[in-house]
């Protein structure tokens, strides 16, 4: 692992733990939990092979596997791994830092047709890793695959910085709403939904 991560040196003793519980609770309670996973089932053809990076406790790769996709997730906190792979069994999830993202090494060597960073993954990632992490994930997205990010735009990570670390990238922008149900975007918005494609 390279430089620790936000979620590490930003947050409680206890956090991971805290957010585990927490989504178990959400489901538990019948929470519509699937949003994200709506918006990529509609994005991409049946059976697609979809990158879940910054997977966390599995909720997005789980309902996209429930849609009949392929999916893989990778995620920096082994404790989240670990209560993803508890409580879904069947899906691919490993530890991986993402600015070191590299899956073929990991057994994973085909492309994969879309990828989703959900759940605030970029505001979390160690400081200045957020290009690498995008230029890694462009390189392991296949040629006009989506990559769709979505964090909140209070977080300390500016979209006007998001959009020159895609563009270095090599990612281009394509649409950008408010949420994952596709509200309009609109600059005072507290949270950006960004489709992001990389050039056939």
């Amino acid at each position: 692992m390279g430089q620790p991560t936000r979620w590490v040196t930003d947050t409680k003793p206890g956090h991971s733990q805290w957010y585990i519980d927490r989504f178990r609770r959400l489901a538990a309670e019948g929470a519509d939990l699937a949003g994200e996973a709506r918006l990529l089932d509609a994005m991409v053809a049946p059976a697609s092979r979809i990158l879940d990076a910054g997977c966390g406790t599995g909720r997005v790769g789980a309902a996209l596997a429930a849609r009949g996709h392929r999916v893989v997730g990778v995620d920096a906190d082994a404790d989240l791994v670990e209560s993803a792979r508890a409580d879904h069994p069947d899906l691919t999830l490993l530890v991986g830092d993402l600015a070191e993202l590299d899956l073929p090494s990991a057994g994973e060597p085909e492309p994969f047709d879309a990828v989703v960073v959900a759940g605030n993954v970029m505001t979390f990632v160690a400081p200045g890793t957020e290009e690498e992490i995008l230029r890694r994930i462009a390189a392991h997205v296949r040629p006009d695959g989506p990559v769709v990010v979505g964090f909140g735009t209070d977080r300390g990570y500016r979209l006007e910085d998001f959009d020159q670390h895609a563009s270095a990238a090599g990612l281009r922008l394509e649409q950008r709403f408010a949420t994952w149900d596709l509200r309009p975007w609109r600059e005072e918005a507290d949270f950006a939904v960004t489709v992001l494609r990389r050039p056939a």
